[in-house]
């Protein structure tokens, strides 16, 4: 996940951040701008997409009309990700059409269930927090890597772990079965971003 603030505090150009762990192992990216206006939201999605290499996924975070207006610009962006506090899951699906990535967040069984049995077919679910974070302020309380464990063995979509996720909890997460790992100040804080990038996708690969 991207996160300007935390690149701008490193000293860090963003798409740089972004061009850096794409090249050294990052398979997905998910811009995520909280507190940017929709112009400036829409022209970092732009110019994110411009550097990204066929293979990775982009997802635009919470901002459907963000997507929506990338797309129309001709960016290659694979989908959307939402909370539970923004537009339902099935809003979203007629919005982006069938072939849109639809990724939603999920904490509590109940969410867990309902995105589940979704019509709108949301394909996995971000699910947290693993612990407490800075970049998510309204965070639920921390799974743990026990719960994580057993949302992944019993959900019934692919899960992907965020909050406070680091490289050393990589190799137990993917050995649980957790599809993925949502990492931001890992990377986006990073004196060596490269460098970041290429121990995570070591630490994931050690969890095979």
């Amino acid at each position: 996940m991207t996160d300007s603030r935390l690149a701008a505090e490193a000293g860090h150009d963003l798409v740089d951040v972004v061009r850096d762990g794409v090249g050294n192992g990052v398979t997905a990216v998910q811009v995520r701008e909280k507190y940017a206006p929709a112009r400036v939201f829409l022209d970092t999605v732009l110019r994110i997409a411009d550097v990204l290499p066929e293979p990775v996924t982009l997802v635009v975070n919470d901002r459907v009309d963000v997507f929506l207006a990338a797309r129309a610009a001709g960016a290659r962006v694979g989908g959307v990700h939402v909370g539970q506090q923004d537009l339902p899951p099935e809003t979203v699906r007629e919005l982006v059409g069938p072939d849109a990535l639809l990724g939603l967040s999920a904490a509590t069984e109940n969410e867990l269930r309902a995105a589940v049995e979704s019509p709108a077919l949301v394909d996995y679910v971000g699910v947290g927090t693993l612990r407490g974070t800075a970049t998510k302020t309204d965070a639920p309380p921390p799974l743990g890597h026990a719960g994580m464990a057993r949302v992944a063995g019993t959900c019934g979509l692919p899960v992907v772990a965020i909050g406070g996720v680091r490289q050393d909890d990589l190799p137990a997460l993917r050995a649980a079965g957790v599809a993925g790992a949502a990492v931001a100040s890992g990377l986006c804080s990073a004196p060596d971003v490269a460098a970041a990038a290429r121990d995570l996708r070591t630490a994931w690969e050690a969890g095979a």
